[in-house]
């Protein structure tokens, strides 16, 4: 394989960027001319001597804005571990550099629009779980590593990268046209990877939790849901866990993603907006070709479907339900597990009924394990496929479980356990694990929908707790904001960094302005100043209680009457995606 270089160095003079490569005996240095945009390969001997150096950790490419195209650097990172002998790192901070000197070429409206792209651009950048290594693929897993041919091997990381998982392939488009310079760039997954060096009875292992979050159809929570027309699920993610011990490898992979057909939950204020499933499409060709490319990737599908069986997510289960059946396809298997009504008033021991219904398939699936000397033992002959409405909470309990059942089996296989040892018995790598996977779903879950997962508590510790619940409770009131108040831009920030939405710099408009109509201000100031009036009339009684409960009646209606019209007009007051096409929404 074609290693990419593992240090660097910027230097900056007026006219270019040189990226220079500062490996051991390593010569190479990129040059970006700042006019021009062309970017060929020199040496450091052509690099002027007065040139600004900045120490820099990778660059993640280029993105062009409204004054132009701009840098996009990698300042800090840090080292989350050792990786089958590869150092993986965790990119921490970044630069955004502009190529031109000045933007006083610009009106008063272009600044102010560069200004809210370039915010959007870094905060998708800091929105935490980017990850890269210069000479491992992270992109794909060990089982699809193990079954390439000699000219892949030779490809580049960027050559050969599974492009579901690349986040900064948008802002590699100018680099992938020119071979030669692919030695200074690396694909970035975005996600969640721990590695631990764990030990059980005195046999020391590595073990690892790899999520790849896919970049297509790529989103926030209530924005992005369902698939599109080639097939791709809405919050999709690859789980794998690697196990490692005495050279041998082990993995087992799981995947996640929206229910696949085509239906969508706009946020509208309310706590829970009622998921509507279009009617205008035909479901099973997006179907159909979701499940065919994860049978060809994964093989057999056993899907697992954690929703409500009744109120608003009935008819998404028994739509689900449906299509399967009509698809008529023997690799895909279809299990409703109904979590919350199973596991209600904390009767979380019941997930082993989930477990027990689909241990045979499991163990029909088996996993991926080669020895120490490369030679392949088994593979993975299927998947689990799990989703509930935001594929988080539910779907991160339940892919724990079905993942520490895996490893059980690995463990024993390896010799690391012997025949009847349980890894529940081994209480410091028990804890460990337990964090490693609640600190995945708290990963995902910041990602899709703003804050942190649910149900941790029982992930950590195995039993549901009453300040678990609080600390739902407080989760959900946070994404209810968020959701509802700051996810627009959020989507914005991901469609302009993945290149949904491209900035023309030759277009003097943009859709950022987007003007509010006569509701969004006079509702609220009119329910505001009715419910303060209500308030004083308590505070500060009449001559008459009569008189007092008049006032009362009549500022509570009108604040009432108001606050029914705002939530009837929900979607108006939301903070919605300026700068995707209306049909991506609906």
């Amino acid at each position: 394989m074609a290693n990419t270089f593992q240090s660097f160095s910027l230097r900056i003079t007026p006219e270019k960027f040189y990226i220079e490569a500062c490996d051991d005996g390593s010569v190479d240095v990129l040059a970006i001319d700042r006019v021009s945009t062309e970017m060929t390969l020199t040496v450091r001997k052509d690099v002027p001597a007065s040139a600004e150096t900045r120490p820099i950790c990778g660059l993640m490419g280029t993105i062009r804005l409204v004054a132009g195209m701009y840098l996009v650097v990698i300042t800090k990172k840090r080292k989350v571990g050792d990786l089958l002998g590869h150092a993986v790192w965790k990119a921490l901070d970044f630069d955004v550099i502009s190529y031109k000197k000045t933007i006083l070429h610009l009106t008063d409206n272009q600044m102010q629009d560069n200004k809210t792209f370039l915010s959007m651009i870094n905060s998708m950048l800091h929105s935490d779980g980017f990850y890269f290594a210069t000479d491992y693929d992270l992109t794909h897993t060990l089982q699809r590593l193990a079954n390439t041919s000699p000219e892949f091997q030779e490809m580049s990381l960027l050559e050969r990268a599974d492009q579901r998982f690349v986040w900064n392939g948008h802002l590699l488009r100018e680099f992938i046209a020119q071979p030669e310079l692919h030695m200074f760039v690396f694909p970035v997954v975005h996600g969640f990877i721990t590695v631990k060096s764990s030990c059980i009875s005195g046999k020391v292992f590595e073990w690892s939790i790899i999520s790849r979050r896919s970049c297509f159809r790529a989103g926030v929570r209530y924005y992005v849901r369902g698939i599109d027309s080639e097939g791709h699920a809405a919050n999709y993610v690859e789980t794998e866990q690697i196990v490692q011990y005495n050279g041998a490898k082990a993995s087992f992979v799981q995947t996640r993603g929206s229910i696949p057909f085509y239906w969508s939950q706009r946020p509208n204020l309310r706590y829970k907006p009622k998921p509507q499933i279009s009617k205008t499409v035909n479901h099973l060709d997006g179907f159909q070709r979701h499940f065919d490319s994860q049978i060809i990737l994964y093989g057999r599908q056993v899907t697992l479907n954690l929703i409500n069986q009744k109120g608003s997510e009935k008819p998404l289960e028994l739509a689900f339900d449906k299509m399967v059946t009509n698809l008529g396809n023997g690799m895909i298997k279809y299990i409703a597990f109904d979590f919350h009504k199973e596991c209600s008033h904390m009767r979380w021991h019941r997930l082993q009924i989930l477990l027990d219904m689909v241990a045979e398939m499991q163990d029909d699936f088996g996993y991926f394990l080669v020895d120490a000397d490369g030679k392949v033992l088994l593979n993975q002959e299927g998947t689990f496929r799990s989703n509930c409405m935001d594929c988080l909470d539910r779907t991160n309990v339940i892919q724990s479980l079905l993942a520490r059942r895996s490893l059980q089996s690995q463990l024993q296989r390896m010799g690391v356990l012997h025949i009847g040892q349980r890894i529940e018995e081994q209480t410091d790598f028990e804890k460990m694990y337990k964090n490693a996977w609640a600190d995945n779903a708290d990963a995902c879950a910041k990602q899709y929908a703003g804050t942190g997962a649910l149900k941790t508590d029982f992930t950590r510790t195995g039993k549901r707790t009453h300040w678990g619940l609080l600390m739902d409770g407080w989760n959900s009131m946070i994404r209810y904001y968020k959701n509802n108040f700051s996810d627009g831009f959020r989507q914005d920030s991901i469609d302009l960094f993945l290149g949904n939405y491209v900035v023309d710099e030759a277009d003097w408009t943009t859709p950022l302005r987007d003007p509010k109509d006569w509701k969004f201000l006079t509702l609220p100031i009119i329910m505001v100043v009715a419910f303060s009036m209500c308030i004083i009339c308590l505070l500060m009684a009449g001559d008459t209680w009569t008189e007092t409960l008049a006032y009362v009646l009549f500022w509570g209606t009108a604040s009432a009457v108001t606050g029914g019209l705002i939530l009837f007009y929900g979607r108006d007051f939301v903070d919605a995606p300026k700068l995707v096409q209306k049909e991506k929404l609906d």
